[in-house]
């Protein structure tokens, strides 16, 4: 099929490499415009213009996806496929395909609608999830689904993981779906739907006193990005690995309480939280390489340290 292909962060640059790699005629690739990723001042393309370019493949940046609308319009699509573009496409677009649209969407819809589904799993403490092949309709991933896999999410798998995981999974089943558009069967979404709203870097600070299951899954969700942190004095600490640690052992006299206040750390590297232990793994304090926990808590002074919470005095 001749189709038209929109995709902006590495997540997208498999589908797009297999969909080459089929046989498709991708007359032209749409990506956000290029942007500065690093603390640097130049700017960089997103890894799908890269892909693309090493592919050979016409490229357009557009700062909003209507302005290439009558571009499109011209090329004779079959249809277009879009995978974490970034952008709600405009009718003016999404009729320029004889067949409409498709997108990858890496969760089992209605559940998790929108920009980020695979954290919203997570910190919702899903077990499931999944990827799926949709028709793109002027919703916000409202369309109906054209095919799905389904999967377990594991019990220590942090988002970065499981997305690379359904990429894995999507990209085979993109492909078999654009190899037979005839045998499309559009299914309406059922089921309640649940909005996947974008992360921010504000809603990964860690409250200590939460529990430490839901803090675990605070750090899977912010992994790789945003990242769950909180604070040591002024300076911010990224938390990358974590998980719930056992509760302080009793004796004959009574159960023993926990060694400090909610946000306390152990010489061990454990913290206290509002119910149960959080043992950090791998931390990366600010300005630095990410860490050891263990070698982090050693080069701490002080046989007691407290972490900041997510509360207003400490912001």
């Amino acid at each position: 099929m001749r189709l038209a292909y929109f995709g902006t962060p590495v997540e997208a640059v498999p589908p797009l490499e297999a969909v080459v790699a089929a046989g498709h005629d991708v007359a032209c690739v749409v990506t956000q415009p290029d942007r500065r990723r690093g603390r640097g001042s130049a700017t960089t393309p997103s890894p799908v213009r890269a892909a693309a370019e090493a592919l050979g493949l016409p490229v357009r940046t557009p700062a909003r996806a209507r302005e290439c609308a009558a571009e499109l319009a011209d090329l004779g699509l079959d249809a277009g496929v879009v995978v974490a573009f970034g952008q709600l496409l405009p009718p003016a677009v999404l009729a320029t395909g004889r067949l409409g649209f498709v997108n990858l969407h890496f969760s089992r819809l209605p559940r998790w609608r929108g920009a980020a589904p695979v954290e919203r799993a997570i910190l919702a403490g899903d077990d499931e999830t999944g990827v799926c092949v949709m028709a793109l309709d002027e919703g916000m991933d409202t369309g109906p689904v054209l095919a799905e896999v389904t999967t377990a999410i594991g019990p220590e798998e942090t988002a970065g993981a499981l997305r690379a995981r359904l990429v894995a999974l999507g990209t085979p089943l993109l492909v078999e779906v654009l190899g037979d558009p005839a045998g499309w069967t559009p299914r309406p979404q059922v089921g309640e739907a649940t909005h996947a709203a974008k992360c921010t870097v504000e809603e990964f600070a860690l409250d200590w006193s939460r529990p430490a299951e839901e803090l675990v899954r605070r750090v899977r969700a912010g992994n790789p990005r945003p990242g769950a942190w909180t604070t040591v004095g002024d300076r911010r600490l990224k938390v990358l690995r974590a998980r719930v640690g056992s509760e302080p052992v009793g004796t004959a006299d009574g159960p023993a309480g926990p060694p400090g206040p909610p946000g306390t750390v152990t010489p061990a590297g454990a913290v206290v939280t509002g119910a149960g232990l959080l043992v950090l793994d791998e931390v990366q304090p600010e300005g630095r390489a990410p860490m050891v926990a263990t070698a982090w808590r050693a080069g701490l002074r002080g046989a007691s340290v407290r972490l900041g919470t997510s509360g207003p005095a400490d912001r």
